[in-house]
């Protein structure tokens, strides 16, 4: 394998390279820690009930700044190891295959293993031996799954005291004979009071980042 990625058409790493360049909004959507900021602040916000506040490109210019710090250093290792077989001779495949360890390492710490051993028993191959043996796409479907199902545990978290706050609210206007007049409107300024009462982003931010030290 290695023979054939040195003796590869510098045309055909171009293209590779190209398609990886293509590839790298999706890489870094599904497969960093962006992943699971962006769902639990857009469930924050679901929460919350403010409908457009704040906006939505100021939630993904959260999570974007976020991910750059939790993964500096991962993104660190990539360049680092990927750069190696690139200046020593001008490989471009084999700068990819080294520069994805860190970040498959990465996922494999945020995946859950029964997750993980699905996928590699759904490629049909041959069983892995150590973790090396695992290929990215092994990887990158199970720490999507396992984002997804940490992300809606945490969401779950944060809906709950807002749901409280919201059928206390309802029925003390059913309880007052306001048919007509929405709870949700009533209960708004006080999840807001609550939320600044608390320092709510300071402490989920907080506790998104540290969930990956």
């Amino acid at each position: 394998m290695d023979t054939i990625i040195k003796d590869m058409n510098p045309v055909l790493q171009m293209l590779i390279l190209m398609t990886v360049f293509s590839l790298l909004p999706l890489v870094f959507c599904c497969m960093t820690s962006f992943l699971r900021f962006v769902i639990v602040f857009s469930m924050l916000k679901t929460a919350l009930g403010t409908q457009q506040v704040p906006p939505s490109i100021v939630i993904i210019g959260l999570a974007m700044i976020l991910t750059f710090y939790t993964m500096g250093s991962t993104f660190q290792k990539m360049y680092e190891l990927g750069s190696v077989p690139y200046h020593k001779n001008q490989n471009i495949v084999e700068a990819i295959n080294e520069g994805s360890k860190p970040l498959k390492e990465f996922m494999m710490k945020q995946t859950r293993e029964s997750d993980l051993a699905f996928f590699v028993e759904m490629s049909k191959g041959t069983a892995p031996k150590t973790p090396d043996e695992i290929t990215v796409w092994q990887v990158a479907p199970a720490f999507i799954i396992s984002e997804l199902k940490t992300s809606f545990e945490i969401g779950f978290i944060i809906f709950v005291p807002f749901i409280v706050l919201d059928l206390v609210v309802a029925n003390i206007l059913l309880a007052l004979g306001m048919f007509m007049l929405s709870p949700t409107i009533i209960s708004l300024p006080f999840k807001l009071l609550i939320f600044i009462a608390v320092d709510g982003w300071a402490l989920i931010v907080q506790g998104l980042v540290t969930s990956y030290n």
